[in-house]
């Protein structure tokens, strides 16, 4: 599976970004798909994911409300709009697809993701 992710770069906090990953070899309407990322120092984070089945859209509570998850299946691509951005986003954003994406008793994000790419840089500074 390849999945080639754009879009990262240098912003301002409040500032925007929309990243985009192409996935090649994999079709998405058959997998849910999302995005994790990794800041220097800590552990792997997950942040969004878009199920194939319902098109349901879940992500972690750090970024409720300033991110957007989406897809567009007939491009095999999916995106991240990310909005007012706080420097505690900052971290290398990895595109993968996923084996669970959902909720478990009722509101818990439950996630697994198996396959990503390369990753892209966000920095947020001032």
């Amino acid at each position: 599976v390849d999945l080639v992710e754009s879009g990262g770069g240098s912003v301002q906090p409040g500032g925007s970004l929309r990243l985009s990953c192409a996935a090649s070899s994999l079709t998405l309407r058959y997998s849910p798909i999302g995005w994790f990322r990794q800041a220097p120092g800590k552990q792997r984070e997950g942040v969004s994911c878009i199920s194939n089945k319902d098109d349901n859209t879940y992500y972690a509570d750090s970024v409720k409300g300033r991110f957007t998850i989406s897809r567009d299946n007939s491009k095999n691509t999916v995106f991240l709009q990310m909005d007012t951005l706080k420097p505690e986003d900052t971290a290398v954003y990895y595109c993968a697809s996923f084996v669970r994406c959902g909720l478990v008793a009722g509101s818990i994000w439950d996630y697994e993701y198996e396959y990503w790419g390369q990753g892209t840089q966000v920095t947020v500074s001032s």
